[in-house]
């Protein structure tokens, strides 16, 4: 089974997907399974979310102090997974991985509503908590001081790009008929194949 050259970009295929789950997905449509391998070869998965998608890959945030942060440093490659159930639909994604740009970084986190932002400046993500009112504390001290002004981001806190080698297109069809259409990248762009369900 030959691949072809693809006639059609499955960026845009995915962002025309995105937008029909994003009408009728009830929560997250942009929820996607992160699976990457920390340093010991094992494989980790966790839910997060799309921040960004075009043609240079898929982007989530993260604290740098988390175990994804810490798995993508000693293996920079990753696997993603889209769900949309009430399409029927899902999307697989995987390829390398490389931090963003400080000006993206940002950009972003200035966007994020001022109780997110102060959130980041409190978690130490996926270090030992002694319980709640801890995390609480954390939060108190750093709204008071940002009460006023600007909200910096922390150097600890930055964004990752997935950058698509492959990218399977799949679709939900009676007696498990499947329809499944692979896309890899090439020299030139993309070329694809469908392969059995």
């Amino acid at each position: 089974m030959n691949a072809t050259p693809a006639t059609e970009d499955p960026i845009k295929i995915f962002e025309n997907w995105l937008g029909e789950a994003e009408k009728s997905e009830p929560n997250d449509p942009t929820a996607m399974t992160l699976a990457t391998v920390n340093a010991g070869g094992v494989p980790q998965a966790r839910m997060v979310l799309l921040k960004g998608v075009d043609e240079s890959g898929f982007v989530f945030y993260t604290n740098l102090g988390s175990g994804k942060a810490d798995d993508l440093s000693h293996n920079p490659a990753a696997a993603l997974v889209f769900h949309w159930k009430s399409l029927r639909r899902q999307v697989r994604i995987s390829g390398p991985v490389e931090q963003v740009s400080e000006a993206e970084a940002d950009e972003y986190f200035a966007s994020r509503p001022r109780d997110s932002r102060i959130g980041a400046w409190a978690s130490k993500q996926s270090q030992p908590l002694e319980g709640m009112f801890e995390l609480e504390a954390r939060v108190v001290k750093f709204a008071a001081k940002y009460a006023v002004g600007d909200i910096p981001r922390p150097k600890f806190w930055s964004g990752f790009r997935v950058i698509p080698k492959t990218i399977e297109f799949w679709s939900d069809r009676p007696f498990r008929l499947h329809e499944r259409e692979v896309f890899n990248k090439t020299d030139d762009g993309w070329s694809t194949q469908r392969i059995y369900p």
